[in-house]
């Protein structure tokens, strides 16, 4: 119940800020807006295991793997690499992509 409500915020905090900068008229992405959207995202190196499952499509097993894979191999750097992690493929790197930053 702790991580669908937690996944729920920040859902609801990205599409909060989604709707916010679509909302304005003439709105442009310049390196503010970028820098402030890229700190909503969860950095996936540096998250907890309790930080990763709150995101959608990761559960306590896949937090486990991705915190074992950076401890053994170093950070991961990109989606392409996150599917190297065991059990993340293609299409749940994308979806957790969305979510998460690599830096």
């Amino acid at each position: 119940m702790k991580n669908i409500v937690i996944a729920l915020l920040l859902t609801g905090l990205t599409l909060t800020a989604n709707q916010t900068l679509a909302a304005k008229p003439g709105a442009t992405v310049n390196k503010q807006t970028a820098t402030a959207q890229q700190q909503q995202k969860l950095n996936l190196n540096k998250a907890s295991a309790e930080q990763l499952e709150a995101v959608p499509g990761i559960g306590k097993a896949k937090a486990q793997a991705i915190l074992a894979h950076i401890q053994q191999n170093g950070p991961i750097t990109s989606q392409k690499q996150l599917t190297e992690v065991k059990g993340i493929g293609d299409k749940l790197a994308a979806k957790i992509g969305q979510y998460v930053s690599f830096d």
